[in-house]
C-alpha cells in the first residue's frame, strides 16, 4: 500500500421520476477495508500518473469566478473537528447536486471522497464516478449483467494537499484535478461545487523553463553532446518529480545541473525575464521537447530525438526541407513495398 487510508465514503446522486436531481447519503464511512484499499490505492496511482493535470486553489470573494465558500468552510470545519466526515461529506454531496442541477447534460453519479496520508502529505481526493455495465459468468454457466465503477475512465476528479493548504495560505497549487479531454470547461461544473479557482498555469511554467534550458545550453560553452546531456539531465529531474507527485524546485534543479559540471542555472534562470516560480508542477508533455522534436500538420506526422537533428535529421529552414538520412527499417519496407507495387 502506498497511501494510508483515515476515511472514504460514497454517495450517490441520481435523477428521479421526474429527471431532479437527487442525493443518496450513506449514514456511515466505508466499511470493507481490503475492498477500500484496493480501489482507493488504484485510484491514487492511477491519478498521480496522469499528465496535463491543472492545479488552483480556494477562491475567495472577490476573485474572478465568485468562487462558492461553501465547500472550503465545510472543509475547514471538518479538519477542525466541529464536523465529522460523513456530515462533511454529505454537504459536499447537496453542493455537488446544486451545482449539477444547473446543467442539463448530467445524470450524475457516484460521489467518493477520501481523506489519506501519502508519504509526507495528507490529502482529500474528491472523484465522481460512474457505473459501467459488464457481463459474467455465474457457477451454473448462465450470464449475468453487473454495474461496476468504472475506474479506469476516471475524468472528474480533484485532490487537495491538505497539508500544503493549511501550512501555505498564499498557494495557489495545492488543488489539483484533472483537465477534461476536451480541455478546462469540462470540468467548470466539478471545481465549481468546490469554490477552486485556477492557480498555476503548469504548462506556460513547464515551457518557460524549457526555453530558460535551451538559452541556457545556447549561451554556454558546452560542446553539442554536453548541451544535449544538459536538457536530459533537466527532462530526468522533472520526469521523477513528476512520478513522486513532488513539484520541480529550480534550485534544486539547478544543483543537479551543477553535479554534472554545469554550474550557474539558477541565477541565469532568475535573473532573466523567464518569471519562473521557485516551484511548480511538472508537465512531462511539455518538457518532452528537450528530448525530441514532434509535429503533425497537413497528413504528415514527425518525430525524432533531438540528438539526431544535424546528423540523421538535416533541416533546412530557408528551403522548408528536412532530410532524413537512415530511414527506419519497418518505414523502409513499407515504402519499398508501395514502390513495387505501383
Amino acid at each position: 500500500m502506498s497511501i494510508n487510508i483515515e476515511q472514504a465514503i460514497i454517495h450517490e446522486i441520481s435523477q428521479d421520476s421526474q429527471g431532479q436531481l437527487r442525493c443518496r447519503l450513506r449514514p456511515q464511512p466505508l466499511l470493507n477495508g481490503q475492498a477500500v484499499e484496493v480501489m482507493l490505492d488504484e485510484l491514487h496511482q492511477t491519478y498521480t500518473s496522469k499528465a496535463g493535470k491543472g492545479f488552483g486553489y480556494f477562491g475567495i470573494h472577490g476573485d474572478d469566478g465568485e468562487a462558492n465558500p461553501a465547500f472550503a468552510n465545510a472543509l475547514t470545519q471538518y479538519r477542525g473537528g466541529e464536523l465529522g466526515f460523513v456530515e462533511f461529506s454529505g454537504q459536499a454531496s447537496k453542493l455537488l447536486q446544486e451545482e449539477l442541477a444547473k446543467y442539463d447534460f448530467s445524470q450524475g453519479g457516484f460521489l467518493l471522497m477520501s481523506c489519506y496520508t501519502s508519504i509526507t502529505s495528507d490529502y482529500l481526493f474528491v472523484a465522481l464516478l460512474s457505473a459501467k455495465s459488464s457481463m459474467t459468468v455465474l457457477d451454473d454457466m448462465e450470464l449475468s449483467q453487473n454495474n461496476h465503477l468504472d475506474l479506469n475512465n476516471i475524468q472528474l476528479a480533484a485532490r487537495i494537499d491538505l497539508t500544503e493548504w493549511q501550512a501555505d495560505k498564499d498557494s495557489r497549487k495545492y488543488i489539483s484535478f484533472i483537465r477534461g479531454r476536451a480541455g478546462r470547461k469540462v470540468a467548470d461544473f466539478f471545481l465549481d461545487f468546490m469554490g477552486c479557482v485556477e492557480g498555476v498555469n503548469t504548462k506556460a511554467q513547464n515551457k518557460t523553463l524549457m526555453n530558460a534550458v535551451e538559452d541556457f545550453v545556447a549561451s554556454s560553452e558546452l560542446t553539442k553532446d554536453e548541451r544535449q546531456q544538459c536538457r536530459n539531465k533537466v527532462f530526468e529531474y522533472c520526469s521523477e518529480r513528476f512520478d513522486e507527485g513532488a513539484d520541480i524546485e529550480i534550485k534544486d534543479l539547478a544543483d543537479e545541473l551543477a553535479d554534472q559540471g554545469m554550474d550557474s542555472f539558477y541565477d541565469f534562470a532568475r535573473g532573466g525575464s523567464y518569471d519562473l516560480d521557485e516551484e511548480f508542477p511538472a508537465d512531462k508533455s511539455t518538457l518532452r521537447q528537450l528530448k525530441k522534436f514532434s509535429g503533425t500538420g497537413g497528413g504528415v506526422t514527425l518525430s525524432f530525438d533531438g540528438g539526431h537533428l544535424g546528423q540523421r535529421v538535416i533541416y533546412d529552414p530557408i528551403s522548408d526541407t528536412i532530410l532524413i538520412k537512415g530511414v527506419p527499417a519497418n518505414l523502409k519496407d513499407q515504402l519499398d513495398r508501395r514502390l513495387k507495387g505501383e
